[in-house]
């Protein structure tokens, strides 16, 4: 019994889950007012049945009530004549219409009982109805408004993984990388540019200060003077032309090596 209790349990789960999932609110909601609405029409013919049962009540009591008066006029009438049991036998009849009277009346006070609580049951229900219709636009209004949010959410949700967008921001993040990139290599190629033409112009300022010391070694220049220096007598000091001869000759190892 224990595994049987908890199939059962298990597949009304299931079946309430399913259900729960399958119910559109506003359609529910429709089909509800509908149901009421058919309630209504159903409730309203009972309060018409029961009316119409009072009345027929109410009618037969009176028709007794008139036969316990007439029945009664006629046992007076006999009794004058001296009919004795003519007159008996009018105020029996007269007995069985009281007695008729008296239960349709007990009738007639039951039936109105209940058409009064079925007329307030018919009132109860129109106006619950008429909450229902009121309340029914309001909820289908804000069930639509809470699935569009749910689409917008969806939507949002799916952009960051699933969506063109985030495709976008790849292609978007691919063109920042090439355009870092073709900056760098920019960059690195203006400084190579820049350190060429540095190169070339240090070698001509070389190649004139070369050109300088031949034309005064062509010269006969025995000595060349050098800047002056920071001594305070500002006397230019003389160098040698063996010392000159040394200097370019590790000028020019130095170039070589270059």
């Amino acid at each position: 019994m224990g595994l049987l209790d908890r199939l059962s349990r298990l597949l009304r789960a299931n079946l309430n889950a399913f259900v729960s999932d399958a119910e559109d609110p506003i359609k529910i909601l429709d089909q509800s007012v509908a149901d009421m609405q058919e309630d209504l029409v159903r409730l309203r013919q009972a309060v018409a049945m029961a009316i119409a049962s009072q009345k027929r009540l109410e009618n037969q009591a009176l028709q007794s009530k008139d036969q316990v008066k007439n029945w009664f006029s006629r046992a007076e009438l006999a009794l004058k004549k001296g009919e004795e049991d003519l007159a008996r036998e009018a105020l029996s009849r007269k007995k069985t219409f009281q007695e008729s009277f008296e239960s349709l009346s007990i009738q007639l006070q039951a039936q109105n009982g209940q058409v009064e609580k079925l007329k307030k049951s018919l009132l109860l229900l129109e106006r619950k109805i008429a909450e229902a219709r009121t309340k029914k636009d309001m909820l289908k209004a804000r069930a639509q408004a809470a699935k569009a949010q749910q689409k917008i959410q969806s939507a949002v949700g799916d952009l960051g993984s699933k969506s063109a967008m985030a495709a976008f921001e790849r292609m978007e993040d691919k063109v920042e990388a090439l355009e870092a990139s073709g900056q760098a290599a920019f960059e690195l190629a203006g400084e190579d540019l820049e350190s060429k033409f540095a190169a070339l112009e240090g070698g001509d300022e070389i190649e004139i200060e070369l050109e300088t010391l031949r034309s005064q070694l062509k010269s006969g220049v025995e000595a060349v003077a050098l800047p002056p220096s920071d001594l305070n007598d500002n006397e230019v000091k003389t160098v040698e032309i063996k010392e000159v001869e040394v200097e370019l000759e590790q000028m020019k190892n130095s170039m070589d090596n270059s």
